[in-house]
């Protein structure tokens, strides 16, 4: 040590501490309310949609059963009133009971139309059949696809 140079009495330069991740600043506090809030607010709304939307889902299961039913008896008479049946269900459900109870043949079916697509439309058998005793030949397979579609995509007025 040269006893002439003024630096060399100086102490080493000491680091401050590292700065901490705890506790988070009032930002971080804030997004966290903010992020905890959204994922609340999503959950509650597919929640409320996954409840809403149970009719439809119950619906399924009983119009794959009629279908099921269907292909082991072959009876399409009973097929067709019961799938009527099942559609007319489902619409007092998810429409106003005075637009629904009341409407039937040619009004019912252009009802069930106005919700679906040119090619799944019901034919116009059936709003005839479904009253009759004896069926004529309708296509069983599109009458299932079509009351399918019109359960999954209808647009409920709840």
């Amino acid at each position: 040590m040269n006893p002439q140079d003024p630096l060399a009495d100086l102490h080493p330069l000491r680091q401050p501490e590292l700065i901490g991740w705890w506790p988070p600043a009032l930002g971080w506090w804030l997004l966290l309310l903010a992020v905890i809030l959204c994922v609340a607010s999503l959950v509650y709304v597919l929640l409320s949609r996954y409840r809403r939307n149970a009719y439809r889902r119950r619906a399924l299961i009983q119009l794959q059963r009629l279908h099921t039913d269907y292909h082991a008896k072959r009876e399409p008479g009973q097929y067709l009133s019961e799938l009527n049946t099942l559609l007319k269900s489902v619409a007092l459900v998810a429409y106003p009971r005075a637009d629904i109870a009341a409407s039937h043949g040619e009004d019912w079916r252009t009802f069930l139309n106005t919700s679906l697509p040119h090619e799944q439309h019901f034919e116009s058998m059936f709003s005839d059949a479904v009253y009759q005793k004896t069926c004529p030949e309708i296509d069983v397979e599109q009458l299932h696809k079509s009351a399918q579609h019109w359960i999954k995509r209808h647009k409920a007025a709840l």
